[in-house]
């Protein structure tokens, strides 16, 4: 690993748009992981659409998982409720129906937190699958198991 690649991953996580696009441009793989085995789309400013933008021009990987958790940039950008930087991810072709290690997918984290247009974006963009409802693990303590105020099916009439 090299510093460079430490650099662009703390560039991203600032959101400091010129020097990642500086970074990217002298060469910085967009997929180096930096000291923590992270890489710069995994720790980047989810608030920030053009840092997302620049890396995935430049390669970087938008499905990478965390190994401890399974979240992808996704879960990330749907649990903080950034529309603008979920929807980068999604047209770079991020995929809106994996699970994280406690079985939720993006939408369930994005009604978990009350992100209402980061819900109904995913919800249109699953077209109806099984990424636009709720994810289920089945435990007692799954918070998605709670009365939210909306159906918990839609019946086919």
């Amino acid at each position: 690993m090299e510093p460079s690649s430490d650099w662009l991953a703390t560039a991203a996580a600032r959101g400091r748009v010129n020097e990642v696009l500086a970074l990217l441009q002298a060469g910085v793989p967009p997929n180096a992981p930096n000291i923590h085995g992270r890489t710069p789309i995994q720790v980047m400013m989810m608030g920030s659409a053009r840092v997302a933008e620049l890396l995935l021009l430049h390669g970087a990987d938008p499905n990478c998982a965390d190994p401890a958790t399974l979240t992808r940039p996704v879960h990330d950008a749907a649990r903080e409720g950034f529309l603008d930087t979920l929807a980068v991810l999604h047209r770079a072709g991020a995929r809106l129906d994996v699970r994280d290690a406690r079985g939720r997918l993006p939408v369930d984290l994005a009604e978990e937190r009350g992100h209402r247009d980061v819900a109904r974006y995913l919800r249109e963009a699953a077209g109806g699958t099984e990424g636009g409802g709720h994810a289920h693990t089945g435990r007692r303590d799954d918070p998605d198991l709670e009365d939210h105020g909306e159906p918990e099916t839609v019946s086919s009439s």
